[in-house]
């Protein structure tokens, strides 16, 4: 039989050196096009950010407004019964409850043809209250306090370290409120078709209310600035520190404000409610800065800039655009004695400060009076015990040279 010859091995083209050479060049030149494409990255313009940005807000607007008509074509209402309560009989029966074919032309507001009103008066008073906010937390540390508390919540995650408010300002522009109208919706807040004119009657079978909408425009430079640190806990505790700073600055924002109220049930007990929404056609820029490392610094990353504002969109559609809204509850506009104010106890409560106050000067000068009477006192008693101290006996003697019944010029002094 023939010796079996073992087949030969092809030998390796790459040595192991090669191969890991090779290795580490290809790591370094993924982290690198990671640093260069993803971090450092051009952003996108902010026109053609806020363009995405409104379309896929209408997208989400339309498929909820096509769900609700869905949901009204397949399935009708069922309204819950309502309790039969007694009716006062001293309360005299008056007209039915106003609907809104009745405020309308009892208001000599038209729908179909009225003009959108400016809004100047509103726009004074709440620049007054905007102004007043202002001052009063340039004098008081309570809005820094609740911000430090929020941002230190326990929703605060384990790689964070305290966050630290390093800069607030609250701007120095007020918001300009314009071209108000008043448009009917549903009881779902969709608008009636506009191809046809408005039917109050058939509003009111459709259970319609009245919905104030008006523009709004703030340009301004409203700014929080933000310190922290990034913990990393792995393999062990505080393996590293890498200091964060971050100051995130609203320069403008335009949009529709829309308002409604919606009226009281007394068979559920329920009190009126004004709620607000902004439109999806809003417009919100911000400016953001951000710095990391203490030594070796990074200064305004692009990408941590996108996803801080991609946060802060997040967070403000979640909240108060539509779909969804804010609901604030009203508290009964009857006249109570315990809110009412001016007239003659503004007089007492001025004369009730004002005799505070001279108590408090009163007060005052009796203090200050003790305290001289306190520091004469002090004086003489000092004085009276200086003088009261008992004399030794050679001062005695020198004082008075000889004692009382001696003979003149004998010296009584002893030899030593």
């Amino acid at each position: 039989m023939a010796p079996e010859v073992c087949p030969t091995r092809p030998e390796p083209t790459l040595s192991f050196t090669q191969g890991l050479i090779f290795g580490q060049l290809s790591v370094v030149l993924l982290i690198a096009a990671f640093i260069k494409f993803f971090i450092f990255g051009d952003p996108p313009s902010p026109e053609v950010t806020a363009s995405l940005r409104a379309t896929e807000r209408r997208a989400r607007t339309l498929a909820h407004k096509k769900s609700l008509l869905t949901l009204r074509t397949s399935s009708t209402r069922q309204q819950p019964p309502t309790l039969n309560k007694k009716k006062s009989n001293i309360l005299r029966s008056g007209p039915p409850t106003s609907t809104i074919g009745s405020i309308l032309s009892k208001t000599y507001y038209k729908v179909d043809s009225h003009q959108p009103e400016s809004l100047d008066w509103f726009n004074v008073l709440v620049a007054q209250t905007i102004a007043q906010f202002r001052s009063d937390a340039q004098h008081d540390d309570g809005i820094l306090t609740s911000l430090t508390k929020a941002l230190n919540g326990s929703s605060r995650p384990d790689f964070l370290d305290e966050i630290r408010v390093s800069e607030l300002s609250l701007g120095e522009d007020f918001p300009i409120f314009s071209n108000c109208r008043i448009i009917p919706v549903d009881e779902d807040g969709l608008s009636f078709d506009g191809g046809r004119k408005f039917d109050p009657n058939m509003a009111a079978r459709e259970g319609a209310r009245l919905q104030a909408q008006m523009d709004v425009d703030l340009s301004d430079m409203i700014t929080l600035a933000l310190e922290t640190k990034l913990l990393l806990n792995y393999p062990r505790k505080l393996s590293a520190v890498l200091p964060v700073a971050l100051a995130v600055t609203v320069v403008r924002f335009s949009g529709t404000l829309s308002i409604s109220f919606i009226p009281s049930n007394p068979s559920e007990n329920t009190p009126t409610k004004m709620t607000f929404t902004f439109l999806d056609d809003y417009r919100l820029d911000f400016s953001i800065r951000s710095l990391l490392g203490s030594r070796s610094r990074l200064q305004d990353v692009p990408k941590i800039a996108q996803l801080v504002e991609a946060r802060l969109h997040k967070w403000f559609d979640e909240r108060c655009v539509e779909p969804r809204f804010q609901e604030i509850e009203l508290p009964s506009m009857w006249p109570r004695m315990k809110n009412t104010r001016g007239g003659e106890d503004a007089i007492a409560d001025f004369e009730r400060s004002m005799s505070k106050a001279k108590g408090a000067e009163a007060l005052k000068g009796l203090h200050g009076d003790a305290e001289l009477v306190g520091e004469g006192r002090s004086d003489r008693g000092q004085d009276s015990l200086r003088y009261r101290r008992r004399p030794r006996l050679d001062e005695m003697f020198n004082n008075m040279g000889t004692m009382p019944g001696s003979m003149p010029g004998v010296n009584l002094e002893v030899p030593t």
